[in-house]
């Protein structure tokens, strides 16, 4: 009953834990990437970049902070001007304040840069990076529309935005803008060219030239070659007032302002067309603190078929990594039952027979509930690295089983069982033979993972995670291997002494086991 019970009270943690992709892995920086809406021009997004790298470096943690704003020059970098990147250095963890630990100082600085009009996510910088060329998301949590309308996708975002901005854990939610970019259109009027005797050329080539700048020449540097462009001053062209004063050439001579020629005014249109599957795309991303994205997934699926109407012909999806972390699901709940059952097989060519094979697997069981129990209380969630855990935790408990099997298949070999009391002796002396065996097997597992939980070095976040399931199932392992396994096989081995079986060998052959 007291078995069964532990067995039940896995539950508990089982059912109060969260799940996750991978723990965040602190990587000694910081990677702060604050989005505006589109629109901003080129000297807005300058002084907001200053102003958050000054505010940034107000923290005494912080060492340095160097950002980006819009593109690099390549093609696999496709960054909108209203996207902001800045790396953050930090100091060592030993100059931090006391109890400062990384999550802290992520709260910290959001509050320190939560400037209006900007919507704040923060990560580490490799695990960005991956994340975004694996989902092409760099928040932990987004939603992606799908549909054959820009302004519907638009309007559909924004409504989840505000959605799940409302659920609990939710730190930021922006909607990526798919419409809402400002563009100046030119538009020349043909009837008043006809009129002026002006060529639609030499329009064209004046808009040229003041906007994008005419090549005059070119600049040699070794084997590096690079186009010098003239054009006109920012004073003569950043404003439509100033670009329509720009004079165009007739045949005859004369001098037009281009006010006169064209229509000058700025237009809305999208910043960025994204598609995937040959449909039309908007994100939604989000930011998530403080809570696992499992269960945080959950309820903002909930709010958002609640409050969001979508329209025909569009779908939502829910990517990051969370799309992630059910891929890794699906894999391991097929590697890890194709796991059990190699170990099974193996057992049975080991024995021989299916009742020994099944007394060590049913140590299985009892190992995972230290490993549980362990991963609730210190406030860890489900994921990949604690599934590896898991894993290696089956495979020692399973090794501590089968030694323990075989200590009690040579005593009572050695000293053959008449009566039930003369059973229950010899399995007793196999269990107590075993017993320091095993408190050894465990003490050397402890020593050898107790440096994980005592140092605070790069990668003990997802070596804690790896370790802690392991510690905790060998504590359970260590109680229940010793009595259940013996109190089984005692069972067992009772039951067929009363029964008397016939033609079928009580014990394993020592030459097999040899």
């Amino acid at each position: 009953a007291i078995t069964l019970g532990l067995l039940a009270s896995a539950a508990i943690p089982l059912s109060r834990l969260g799940g996750e992709f991978m723990p965040p892995l602190y990587e000694g920086e910081l990677l702060y990437m604050p989005t505006t809406l589109p629109g901003v021009s080129t000297a807005e997004a300058r002084e907001i970049l200053a102003t958050t790298n000054r505010l940034v470096m107000t923290v005494p943690e912080v060492e340095q902070a160097f950002g980006k704003a819009g593109r690099a020059d390549t093609a696999t970098d496709p960054a909108p001007l209203s996207m902001i990147e800045t790396w953050i250095r930090l100091r060592p963890r030993e100059d931090w304040r006391p109890g400062l630990t990384p999550e802290a100082l992520i709260d910290e600085l959001n509050a320190r840069v939560s400037l209006p009009g900007l919507v704040n996510s923060w990560g580490y910088p490799i695990k960005i990076r991956m994340d975004m060329i694996s989902t092409g998301v760099r928040t932990p949590v987004s939603v992606k529309i799908t549909g054959d309308d820009l302004e519907i996708i638009d309007r559909v975002a924004a409504d989840i935005a505000r959605a799940v901005e409302g659920v609990d854990g939710a730190r930021s939610a922006f909607a990526d803008r798919t419409m809402g970019g400002r563009y100046l259109e030119i538009t020349p009027d043909r009837r008043e060219l006809a009129r002026q005797n002006v060529n639609l050329g030499a329009v064209q080539a004046v808009i040229n030239a003041a906007m994008g700048g005419r090549p005059v020449s070119e600049s040699v540097q070794g084997r590096e070659r690079y186009a010098i462009s003239v054009r006109y001053d920012r004073a003569f062209r950043n404003h439509p007032a100033a670009i329509g004063a720009l004079l165009v050439n007739t045949r005859d001579g004369a001098q037009i302002p281009l006010s006169e020629l064209a229509d000058i005014a700025f237009a809305d249109g999208p910043p960025m067309i994204r598609s995937e599957n040959a449909r039309l795309t908007g994100w939604v991303f989000v930011d998530v603190a403080g809570r696992d994205i499992a269960s945080f997934v959950a309820d903002a699926r909930e709010v958002v078929a609640r409050e969001v109407a979508l329209p025909a012909g569009y779908a939502i999806a829910w990517s990051g990594q969370f799309e992630q972390m059910i891929e890794a699901r699906e894999r391991l709940s097929l590697a890890i039952p194709a796991a059990v059952l190699i170990v099974f097989v193996l057992l049975m060519l080991h024995f021989g027979r299916v009742d020994r094979t099944l007394i060590i697997m049913a140590s299985l069981p009892f190992a995972l509930i230290g490993g549980l129990w362990a991963l609730w209380l210190a406030g860890y969630d489900m994921s990949v690295a604690t599934a590896v855990g898991f894993i290696a935790l089956g495979g020692i408990v399973v090794e501590t089983a089968v030694v323990m099997v075989l200590y009690l298949d040579q005593q009572v070999r050695e000293h053959p069982p008449e009566t039930r009391e003369e059973l229950f002796t010899a399995v007793m002396t196999g269990a107590v033979m075993r017993l320091r065996p095993k408190l050894m097997t465990v003490l050397t597992i402890f020593a050898g993972l107790a440096p994980v939980f005592l140092t605070d070095g790069l990668g003990a976040d997802v070596m804690r995670r790896i370790a802690l399931p392991m510690v905790g199932g060998m504590v359970s392992a260590l109680v229940l291997t010793l009595f259940v396994v013996p109190v089984i096989y005692f069972l067992w081995e009772n039951l067929r002494l009363r029964l008397n079986t016939v033609g079928a060998p009580a014990l394993s052959d020592p030459e097999t086991e040899t």
